[in-house]
């Protein structure tokens, strides 16, 4: 059920609405509605959406434009001269009748006909480029509230991991090394066997892409690697927990080493340290 609600959210079903997809990319959402009925509601429901807007934002063109058309139209297509008859002469004390011209009158219909076609078109092109507008938001709307729902899921583990009481929280502070202010919290639960990492509240210098930080549990006076992690720019507020190796220790640090990790750690590049 997840992957189909994922799979409706990603904007496929709105330009498949729209024509706007591939050969491939149709088949394959005509299959997934064959396959799965909330796809095909979903569908229907679009359109009657798309079909409602279009109606209430319908364009009329003005009727200047129009006038101009029909105008122009006339003036190409229609033959002033056809409709002034001369009189009749009298020809040996006969009248001859006019000549009536049968083609004029479609020479004027097919003008209004044209100069209405032309306004349509206009009218079709303006609500085809609000309805383009419409679908741009729509998706764009669909992506901000997938991130929405994605950070409130986020903050619920994290509220998860500071309720649960088996879990014991550690500041490192920073070394000489370390830049003043330097600090990262460490959430370690000895029941669980779980160590994990604060990112939201982590304050290090952004390292470089040939470098990570890595975590060390110092177990009887000896490092043990527990993963590499990254600071990386950016709102604090959008990172999570950051799950490290499991272990039983009380005291914890982080050293700056080339990226990937190293086997023991780098004593002169510890950036932060601290103990239960």
């Amino acid at each position: 059920m997840e992957d189909i609600k994922a799979y409706m959210e990603t904007g496929i079903l709105e330009l498949y609405v729209l024509g706007d997809v591939t050969p491939d990319e149709k088949l394959q959402v005509e299959a997934m509605a064959l396959q799965h009925p909330a796809i095909k509601a979903e569908l229907d429901e679009i359109e009657r959406s798309m079909e409602l807007y279009a109606r209430e934002n319908a364009v009329e063109p003005s009727e200047t434009l129009r006038g101009r058309i029909l105008n122009s139209m006339i003036t190409n297509l229609g033959d002033d001269s056809t409709f002034k008859t001369k009189e009749a002469e009298p020809v040996n004390n006969v009248i001859a009748l006019p000549v009536i011209k049968t083609n004029s009158f479609y020479k004027y219909a097919f003008a209004a006909c044209l100069a209405l076609l032309l306004a349509s078109t206009v009218a079709l092109l303006n609500m085809y480029n609000r309805l383009q507008q419409s679908t741009t938001q729509l998706v764009a709307l669909r992506f901000q509230k997938q991130q929405f729902a994605n950070r409130v899921n986020m903050m619920d583990q994290q509220l998860e991991i500071f309720r649960d009481a088996s879990f014991k929280f550690l500041k490192l502070q920073a070394t000489p090394k370390a830049p003043p202010g330097a600090a990262v919290t460490i959430a370690w639960s000895p029941a669980k066997h779980k160590v994990m990492i604060d990112m939201s509240s982590m304050k290090m210098p952004v390292n470089d892409n040939s470098h990570q930080y890595q975590l060390w549990a110092i177990v009887a006076g000896k490092p043990v690697d527990l993963g590499v992690f990254d600071e990386t720019p950016g709102a604090n507020n959008m990172k999570e927990m950051k799950t490290m190796a499991s272990i039983s220790a009380d005291e914890f640090a982080v050293t700056l080493e080339p990226r990937g990790g190293s086997a023991s750690p780098t004593m002169d590049e510890m950036m932060v340290l601290g103990k239960f």
